[in-house]
């Protein structure tokens, strides 16, 4: 979740395992693009990480899109 300090407009970071190519790339944003609030979705590929912007998204919205996706998440 964001804390007070947290500029409003600070992504939300995600860490996710098991992204390997575009494919898992393209499935996990369309997943988080999905969920209400989002305005945008950044996928670090090699990384493994995502980053979301938007407003009134709950971290737990973003892990369920992401595990429905298949794929395991935790906050960065």
């Amino acid at each position: 979740m964001r804390s007070e300090a947290e500029p409003k407009d600070a992504p939300a970071t995600f860490l996710v395992e098991g992204m390997s190519c575009s494919h898992c790339e393209a499935a996990v944003s369309a997943a988080v693009g999905e969920v209400a609030g989002v305005e945008s979705v950044e996928v670090d590929l090699a990384g493994g990480v995502v980053s979301v912007r938007g407003t009134g998204i709950t971290d737990d919205a973003v892990y369920a899109a992401i595990e429905g996706a298949g794929y395991e998440v935790s906050t960065a």
